[in-house]
């Protein structure tokens, strides 16, 4: 039977949700942390001739560090910026004045902010072909210092613009390795058991163990192996104490003989029954050893004082400082939210380029590119500033409902969900996720990220719901006023906050427990 094949036309009318790139681009800024914002603008910056930095004076800095009402701050050319709506800008919203509509006639003003006029500095710069420099270097010594003739034409910069480009210079953290590898050449090893050492130096991981095999390691290297074997104890006496280890207890042994208790109770504890000290059977070793429970627990403590990571100290991830989004400061009775205007990027329109524009003699190409690269340019700056204004009335929102950990912390830390702060400021619970995501408040009890102010809530025989950051904070509490000899388990811990009118299972305790570091009472136990 043939098959027929007919083509037609099939009209239906649906709805979908379409996100533009613009709307895009403002849900990624909003989500965005401070070092991430700074460096998208940075990009853009590249990118985008219409847009340059802007520097303002203390002044207007000071004018406008906090926002204290729904009115729009001015944009570069001093007209207002769009009232804040939801999540991001609609795309069907009306032309603002402040964008070029593509039907719309350049206009030939000139831009608030811009000093200076393009074609006079051209003019300035190429009257520096008539400067007389002879008189200038008989005016000017060579001998002059730097400072004092950069003083005649530019303002007096603090003395940390002035420091020596050694002191300017950003250091790499010493690593391991590096570290290793100095002793091993200020060493007198000869030079095959320098490349037998370095060798080694290589092969370790990052906490300072040499996990691949000596005979792996002769084969490479294509030497016996009792020749690595011997290079091998002379890194292991190396600094840091325990490097080049090949498990935790001859680490732990390394340790030990670098501070001249190879022959010790410590030492022996470590060599024959480190397994009975990591489940404290402290009677047990005793009873083995010969020797009384207190010497046990003294030695126990020794040992505790040892690096089982040597190489924890060298290298790893540079450190991230957290750079608060708003400042949360008690005036009086209230709590004022002000926006850490300092660390977001300020731009403004090019002036320059605006001028080029509007230049009747621009090719249409030229003036189509400085058009796109506008809109783009107001709708980044649009974007920072509905970023900034969600921030704001997200942690306003905060500071209404956490009022008592303000006053008094974490212990009165309530339960909050992101639906109670989306309908107090009538936005959406995905706006309220992305705008706390990777967010910080710098408050008096503390730098917080936005999201640990929502908490889940444990039922209390008072009817209202406790925090669980509350309930961890009162077990963190318990733990640390225990007695060493005699720690709580999570039954006892249980039973104590039931005694606060705090309903929580064992299992719930030792789950929070765990979520804070906290090791099981077995392990925390001290002897002596």
């Amino acid at each position: 039977m043939a098959m027929e094949v007919k083509l037609g036309q099939d009209l239906r009318l649906r709805q979908q949700l379409v996100m533009t790139p613009q709307l895009q681009q403002a849900i990624k800024i909003l989500q965005l942390s401070l070092p991430e914002l700074e460096s998208i603008v940075q990009t853009e910056l590249e990118q985008n001739p219409m847009l340059e930095p802007l520097d303002r004076s203390p002044a207007e800095t000071a004018a406008e560090s906090q926002i204290t009402d729904g009115e729009a701050p001015p944009d570069a050319e001093g007209e207002p910026l769009p009232p804040e709506n939801d999540a991001a800008p609609s795309d069907n919203d009306a032309p603002e004045q402040w964008e070029i509509a593509a039907n719309e006639q350049p206009v030939t003003e000139p831009v608030a902010g811009e000093s200076r006029d393009a074609a006079l500095e051209i003019k300035e710069n190429q009257s520096l072909d008539q400067i007389d420099w002879r008189e200038y270097l008989e005016t000017y010594s060579n001998n002059m210092e730097r400072r004092d003739l950069w003083q005649e034409s530019a303002p007096t910069d603090s003395e940390d613009d002035h420091r020596s480009a050694l002191e300017n210079t950003s250091i790499r953290r010493s690593s391991l390795e590096d570290h290793l590898l100095w002793q091993v050449r200020m060493s007198n090893l000869s030079e095959a058991d320098q490349r037998i050492a370095g060798s080694i130096v290589y092969n370790l991981d990052d906490d300072g163990y040499l996990d691949t095999p000596l005979e792996e390691l002769a084969a490479q290297l294509e030497v016996a192996v009792e020749d690595v074997e011997r290079v091998l104890k002379r890194v292991q006496r190396f600094d840091p104490p325990g490097a080049a280890a090949r498990d935790l207890r001859e680490c732990l042994l390394l340790q030990l003989a670098n501070l001249g208790m190879e022959d010790s109770l410590a030492a022996r504890i470590v060599r024959d029954h480190l397994d009975l000290l990591e489940k404290h059977r402290y009677a047990e070793i005793a009873r083995i050893l010969s020797v009384t429970v207190e010497m046990i627990g003294q030695a126990a403590k020794v040992i505790a004082e040892l690096e089982p990571k040597p190489g924890r100290d060298y290298g790893g991830e540079e450190p991230t400082y957290v750079v608060p989004d708003v400042y949360i400061n008690k005036v009086g009775d209230d709590y004022i939210v002000t926006l850490n205007r300092e660390a977001v990027p300020r731009l403004r329109l090019a002036g320059y380029y605006q001028r080029v524009l509007n230049d009747a003699s621009v090719a249409p190409e030229t003036r189509e590119y400085l058009q796109e690269r506008l809109r783009s340019a107001r709708w980044l700056v649009k974007s920072i500033y509905q970023r900034q204004q969600t921030i704001f009335k997200v942690a306003n929102s905060i500071v209404k409902f956490q009022r008592a950990f303000f006053d008094h912390g974490i212990s009165q830390l309530k339960p909050l969900v992101l639906k109670d702060v989306a309908e107090d400021i009538g936005m959406h619970e995905s706006t309220i996720s992305r705008a706390t995501a990777n967010k910080y408040a710098h408050t008096p009890q503390g730098i917080f990220e936005l999201k640990f102010f929502f908490t889940s809530g444990v039922k209390a025989s008072t009817g209202e719901d406790v925090s669980a950051e509350t309930v961890k904070e009162k077990i963190r509490t318990m733990v640390g006023a225990e007695s060493p000899d005699n720690p709580l388990s999570d039954q006892a811990i249980a039973e104590m906050l039931r005694a606060k009118q705090i309903n929580i299972a064992r299992r719930t305790v030792a789950k929070y427990r765990q979520a804070m570091g906290i090791l099981p009472s077995a392990n925390r136990k001290q002897v002596g």
